[in-house]
Parts: C-alpha cells; sequence; structure tokens
C-alpha cells in the first residue's frame, strides 16, 4: 500500500518535472533564440525535484515513525513518555532531511557554483 503511494507520487513528479521542464526550455529558447538547457535551469529543477523527493520521503518517514510510537504505546501505556522521547528525536532527525536538502538547493540557487 505504502509502496503503491510512493510509486504514485514519483510518477505525479516526474510528470509535474517533465511539464516545467519543457515550459523552461520554450521559455529559454525563446530569450536565447536557441535551444538548450541553461544552468540557471537545470539548477532550478534540480533543486525543486530533489525538494519535492525529500520531502515527500520524510513525510513518509514521519508518518510512519508516528505510527509505530502510537502502536507502542497503545501495547504498553506505562511507557508512553520514553516511548514519546524517542519519537520526538527520531521527527527531529527525519525533518533535518529536508532541511538540508533545502540548503542545498538553495546554495544551487543563489551561489552558482557552476558558473553564470
Amino acid at each position: 500500500m505504502i509502496f503503491q503511494r510512493v510509486v504514485g507520487v514519483v510518477t505525479f513528479m516526474a510528470a509535474a518535472l517533465s511539464a516545467g521542464a519543457a515550459m523552461a526550455a520554450e521559455a529559454g529558447a525563446a530569450a536565447s533564440g536557441a535551444g538548450g538547457w541553461s544552468v540557471g535551469t537545470m539548477s532550478i529543477l534540480t533543486g525543486g525535484f530533489a525538494m519535492a523527493v525529500a520531502s515527500a520521503v520524510a513525510a513518509i518517514g514521519q508518518s510512519r515513525a508516528i505510527v509505530a510510537a502510537l502502536d507502542g504505546i497503545a501495547r504498553q501505556p506505562n511507557a508512553a513518555p520514553r516511548i514519546q522521547t524517542a519519537m520526538i528525536i527520531g521527527l527531529a532527525l527525519i525533518e533535518s532531511l529536508a532541511i538540508y536538502v533545502l540548503l542545498i538547493a538553495l546554495i544551487i540557487f543563489f551561489v552558482k557554483p557552476f558558473g553564470g
């Protein structure tokens, strides 16, 4: 069931990326007078795709962690404080993935490490 959702999300992101790439290529060709991909266009598309994937993976990981924690609390209510503490630490570490990808995407957007 989760695999089907992940496949659906990836399929949607691939379709959105290809549509965005086509629009960016048309805009770039109209602006420069020649067909081709610029470094700026590719960095924006890559950063956007990376954020979409990182957000999807973080959301799936967080949902699985919360479900496991609630299942553990339902089975052993006495262990709820320890389970809750471990869950919050785990959620913070999972969320750090999306934050790191955002940081890298912003570096690619504004620093332009590939020139241009």
